[in-house]
């Protein structure tokens, strides 16, 4: 039973990156934040704060807010060995 457990903000930005930036500097430079903040976010050791979910919308403007991020369980939120559920929602704009 996870009802009591505290709930924190994942985001999709890992898998929808392959193609668009090749590297996590890329990915960096494309958000406005460091490199060490993106690995440790995606290594689950950090969690995402307003400056990471603002770079985000930068560097994928032609995806919503719930695309790109999702509330998971403390308890079941590991780093990369659950599951990402799935899109729902559609891109928005031209790509």
């Amino acid at each position: 039973d996870t009802s009591g457990a505290a709930m924190i903000i994942k985001t999709r930005i890992f898998e929808l990156c392959n193609g668009r930036y090749t590297n996590l500097s890329e990915l960096a430079q494309a958000m406005g934040i460091s490199v060490s903040q993106i690995y440790r976010v995606r290594e689950g050791k950090r969690h995402i704060n307003q400056k990471f979910i603002i770079g985000a919308i930068k560097a994928f403007p032609q995806y919503k807010l719930d695309d790109l991020f999702y509330l998971a369980s403390e308890l079941t939120a590991g780093t990369h060995s659950h599951q990402t559920p799935p899109l729902t929602a559609t891109k928005v704009g031209r790509q």
